[in-house]
């Protein structure tokens, strides 16, 4: 069961009688980029309310953030509280009790020694299946200190960063590119109120060797605490490094009960500030339906959990990964282990967790990833400097969290003549449009919460640059012009996600610089200055029409004017639809794109539920309510896990957070969709279904509606002034 806040994940949970969780933290990447655990906790109560045959609950609290199990057995009854402070990076345990009880608590490691990574377990790191000789997870440093126990990860000089550097050829930049690996010192401690060390024990948990180490109560009582407190920063002294740890550590124990309001004051706005409830009358775990609604709060959560970070929540996982052989038996790995990487980003997957937050209200929750950007901005324009000797930021799909392709990705075996910039990788070959969607979410950050772009202007322009600069660099390598004869940028090579692949003018590629532009353009007349604005307007004018195709006399959007090979299982061709938004409810030529839903030969082979596939999506937009339905059920019916939420692993891992949010976004298209200031409300809701929920719209508009027996019952419009630019849409 998760639980978390601020940018700390735990899974907790009870067996043969202990109480245990994980704890995990946004940013902590060791020397290969793995993103580890900092470890397990374990709590024994004697006499024992949770062993075997007494009465056990559990239960997560939504609405406060916080995780209660309670036992008893016979007279005994026992209580242990778990709750994370959003604002300090610290997690409370508190165990109550109508006798006096007696407490252990065990933080356990599994990185009390080094451990060589082979075969399949560098996934969980920036090597993958391309080790450059041994690759050594470093052990922590582990010891009782004056009544507590402090663990510390503490990177060594020489990282995946300094190896990726070399193989990629920017030693020249090198002093000048971002590096979140060095100096990189995490960890924490774990102490308890009227507690001593007890002792170090050996074991083994889910085929992976563990060091114990114990806190004894002094005597029993009828109340124990327990406090981990965790510190991250970028240090070469170790000694600064726990003089800030305890620092953190003071001042969790200073007001406890005044950082516990405060964090309930943070769920209680979150919770306010959006939801969906599916049959809210109904309430019927065995409903499809209602499992939609109800792990669509779930699923928010997770994202909730890592609202504070300077770090994204990952797509492969994102803060709450367990025991892999519970995913996949044949894995006898660590807790550390996740595929697709730690430190990698994925940005196909990435945009999936980070844009239902726009509906949601949370856009404040977007700031790590478009952090995350800004960071590496600098790296991306040094690649197109140093490879081409032309401005614009080059970001790559398989991104290290330093900004350059991931090396496994870029791949070791290449020819020599082969050109430096690029990836030599069949799925990710010229593949760099992804990036556009962030642009966007800066911008509709701004429509939905008048949040200030300008700070991104730099970071879009340069994007955007990449692309005018490079194709036309390309088109002059290929002979005497650098457009094509009407003027257009001749997109060659480029690619349709992962899918289409040396594509002739993408669709994916013209409908994202297309929509960044355009939105660029309608900025109030404050934002830009005169000369921006006729730089963004020239470009604009030179990208390309998007193409089509037509299968039995059906007009559809094509992939791409052409394209040489069909590499993956993705849908590009719906990318106008989702997330550019060129097509759909209340816009031009809506059956051009129901056609390509209905009638492309590939779109109906790839569709599917599973993993990060967007169908869901494709069909809310399109007002094809039957197609929505059916899909977003599937997508967000329980995952067949413990925990209803943790789908996958899908493409990717377990829990998948881009399958989830991937339904939140169907869920939430199904309900409420907008184009320029009109708001259509229940365009793809089945009639049949009730439901009450409140969303965002742009111009800092909600929309709290509640639907029963087939009609609108009740609808409030904020500001009130917006209600005339709502269309019901119910059929």
């Amino acid at each position: 069961m998760p639980c978390g806040g601020g940018d700390i994940g735990l899974n907790v949970w009870s067996e043969n009688g202990d109480v245990l969780f994980y704890a995990a933290r946004s940013g902590t990447f060791d020397e290969n980029n793995s993103l580890l655990k900092l470890g397990r906790v374990r709590l024994r109560l004697t006499p024992n309310p949770f062993e075997p045959g007494s009465s056990f609950t559990q239960t997560l609290n939504l609405q406060t953030g916080d995780v209660t199990l309670t036992g008893a057995k016979g007279p005994l009854k026992a209580q242990v509280h778990i709750w994370v402070d959003v604002f300090r990076p610290v997690v409370h345990v508190e165990v109550s009790s109508n006798q006096k009880l007696s407490a252990e608590a065990r933080y356990e490691s599994w990185r009390h020694q080094d451990r060589v990574l082979k075969g399949k377990e560098n996934n969980q790191n920036s090597y993958k299946w391309a080790p450059q000789g041994e690759v050594r997870t470093r052990h922590d440093s582990i010891a009782f200190r004056s009544g507590t126990v402090e663990f510390v990860h503490q990177n060594r000089p020489v990282t995946v960063f300094d190896v990726t550097v070399r193989q990629q050829g920017l030693e020249a930049v090198k002093s000048q590119l971002f590096n979140p690996l060095q100096n990189l010192v995490f960890g924490g401690v774990l102490t308890g109120e009227n507690m001593q060390s007890a002792g170090t024990t050996e074991g083994e948990y889910q085929r992976t060797p563990f060091r114990a180490y114990a806190l004894r109560s002094h005597s029993a009582a009828r109340s124990h605490s327990l406090t981990l407190a965790l510190h991250t920063s970028h240090t070469p002294s170790l000694p600064q490094w726990q003089q800030e740890l305890q620092q953190t550590l003071r001042a969790a124990q200073h007001n406890p009960k005044a950082a516990r309001q405060q964090t309930l004051t943070w769920w209680r706005s979150f919770w306010q500030r959006s939801f969906i409830h599916v049959q809210p009358g109904k309430s019927a775990p065995n409903s499809a339906e209602w499992q939609a609604g109800r792990n669509y709060q779930l699923m928010r959560y997770l994202l909730g959990c890592n609202a504070l970070s300077q770090w994204p929540t990952k797509f492969n996982g994102g803060l709450f990964t367990y025991d892999p052989a519970l995913t996949d038996s044949t894995l006898k790995f660590t807790p550390d282990f996740r595929n697709w990487g730690g430190g990698t980003h994925t940005a196909q997957n990435q945009r999936l967790v980070y844009w239902p937050l726009l509906k949601s209200g949370d856009v404040a929750l977007m700031q790590p990833q478009f952090d995350f950007y800004l960071r590496i901005l600098r790296n991306a324009e040094l690649r197109s400097q140093t490879y081409w000797n032309h401005p614009g930021a080059c970001f790559t799909e398989q991104l290290e969290n330093f900004g350059l392709p991931n090396p496994a990705e870029y791949n070791w075996k290449r020819p020599a003549e082969f050109d430096k910039g690029l990836e030599y990788n069949a799925w990710l070959e010229y593949e760099w449009d992804t990036v556009l969607e962030f642009c966007l979410m800066m911008l509709d950050a701004q429509q939905y919460a008048a949040q200030d772009v300008r700070p991104y202007l730099r970071f879009i322009e340069s994007c955007l640059t990449f692309f005018d600069q490079h194709y036309q660099q390309l088109a002059r390598q290929r002979g005497a012009k650098s457009l094509d004869g009407e003027g257009h940028l001749v997109l060659y090579p480029g690619s349709g996600a992962e899918t289409y692949k040396m594509a002739y003018n993408s669709t994916a590629t013209i409908s994202g610089l297309r929509t960044v532009l355009t939105r660029l353009l309608a900025l109030p007349p404050q934002v830009g200055t005169a000369e921006q604005r006729r730089t963004w307007t020239a470009l604009l004018g030179r990208i390309p029409d998007i193409s089509f195709r037509e299968t039995d006399g059906h007009k559809m959007l094509a992939p791409a004017k052409s394209w040489e090979r069909v590499n993956n299982v993705e849908s590009p061709q719906l990318y106008p639809v989702f997330p550019w938004g060129l097509y759909g409810i209340g816009k031009p030529d809506l059956e051009t794109a129901r056609n390509t839903y209905r009638y492309d030969p590939d779109v109906q082979k790839f569709r599917s539920h599973i993993g990060w596939k967007q169908h869901n999506i494709f069909a809310a937009r399109l007002g094809l309510t039957d197609e929505a339905a059916a899909l977003t059920v599937q997508k967000l019916q329980d995952s067949g896990r413990r925990f209803p939420a943790f789908w996958g692993p899908g493409y990717d891992w377990a829990p998948d957070h881009n399958w989830g949010g991937a339904g939140m976004i169907g869920l939430q298209e199904m309900l409420l969709q907008t184009h320029e200031r009109k708001i259509y409300l229940l365009p793809a809701w089945p009639k049949s279904w009730d439901v009450h929920f409140k969303l965002h719209a742009p111009y800092q508009t909600t929309v709290e509606c509640t639907v029963k027996d087939g009609k609108v019952q009740n609808l409030k419009v904020t500001p009130e002034s917006r209600r005339a630019d709502v269309a019901v849409l119910l059929q």
